[in-house]
């Protein structure tokens, strides 16, 4: 298998994604190639030992950056390490892509050259969101779409539910649609639709799921449009972290409180390691006909390194190919109502 990674994309590019797919490569035999400023990415690799067979570098000569517009950067840029990046795949030169770069323009890539797999109306961002002790979730759609029609709901289910079973190898993965109860008749008239469809398909629905409830794992899939599944991402991220803040600053405040803090020290890095995104890996774009993964802007090595190797299993199990498969029951399903 072949990783194609921007090397280019994100906050912190090249060094934390040359150093992540080096750390990546010493736990995976699949070839790797960074897709970027060849003299940059060389520049950062000399630091390292790693198999020069394993690890390659594609030049590009253009960059997309958060401040260009999706679209047209897309279009216009087409020497830059995301659309070089992305036009391996396309080929078959490649199986997988990763990037950190700027989340409408990896959207927009995918959708102008791979394209939607067909019978899915709108890809999704699937982001996996952890439940303390007990693994994660996955949160379908966490900002790709900001207002969503009911069929498009099923399908961010029916996607969310085949990653998580042939990815994360949760059986009969049970699905949430975000509400504002658990009432069958709470919502809006599109949520009540979805609902119904919901209903009717094969899934492991279990109805309708408060926002309070996602944190202790009420569900393996969460259903939402990408609106409310970004300001739930980014709120319990916030939240997290500020709470992790808090602990600290007590746990240092005063010498009684230090002694304390060194005697839960394992249990406190244990607490950190679940909250922190980048021992997650990234979130795959799901309803593309291609393999592409999105990291988090400010991704550090460790999530470049997790990402790549927790990707792998999407392409591998053809994920994308069981996505097509499953879509003509869910137009049954849409056209029944």
């Amino acid at each position: 298998m072949k990783i194609v990674v921007d090397g280019m994309g994100g906050d912190n590019a090249p060094a934390e994604i040359v150093k992540g797919a080096v750390e990546a490569s010493a736990q995976t035999l699949h070839e790797i190639i960074l897709v970027g400023d060849e003299t940059k990415i060389i520049s950062e690799l000399t630091k390292y030992k790693y198999n020069k067979e394993q690890i390659t570098v594609v030049h590009a000569s253009e960059v997309i950056t958060n401040e260009d517009a999706p679209v047209k950067a897309v279009r216009t840029k087409t020497d830059s390490s995301m659309v070089k990046g992305i036009n391996l795949v396309k080929s078959g030169d490649a199986d997988l892509f990763i990037s950190a770069g700027n989340t409408g323009a990896i959207m927009a890539a995918g959708l102008f050259i791979l394209g939607r797999i067909q019978g899915i109306d709108r890809p999704a961002i699937a982001s996996t969101y952890p439940i303390l002790g007990k693994g994660v979730s996955l949160l379908v759609d966490s900002g790709a779409n900001a207002e969503c029609k009911p069929n498009n709901l099923l399908e961010f289910a029916a996607m969310g539910s085949i990653y998580m079973e042939k990815v994360l190898n949760i059986k009969k993965p049970a699905v949430g649609l975000v509400n504002i109860g658990t009432e069958e008749t709470k919502g809006t008239t599109v949520l009540k639709a979805t609902y119904e469809l919901l209903t009717k398909s094969s899934l492991n629905f279990i109805g309708n799921v408060e926002a309070r409830d996602i944190p202790k794992g009420a569900c393996d899939v969460v259903v939402c449009d990408g609106f409310v599944g970004n300001v739930i991402l980014k709120l319990t991220e916030g939240l997290a972290w500020n709470i992790l803040k808090l602990i600290k600053n007590k746990f240092t405040d005063g010498m009684l409180s230090k002694v304390g803090a060194l005697l839960l020290a394992g249990k406190l890095k244990e607490l950190k390691s679940e909250f922190d995104y980048s021992e997650y890996g990234g979130a795959p774009i799901l309803g593309v006909k291609g393999a592409v993964v999105k990291m988090h802007g400010s991704s550090n090595a460790n999530a470049v390194k997790n990402t790549i190797l927790k990707g792998i299993p999407y392409a591998e199990t053809n994920v994308v190919q069981m996505i097509q498969n499953s879509v003509l029951e869910l137009e049954e399903i849409i056209i029944s109502e």
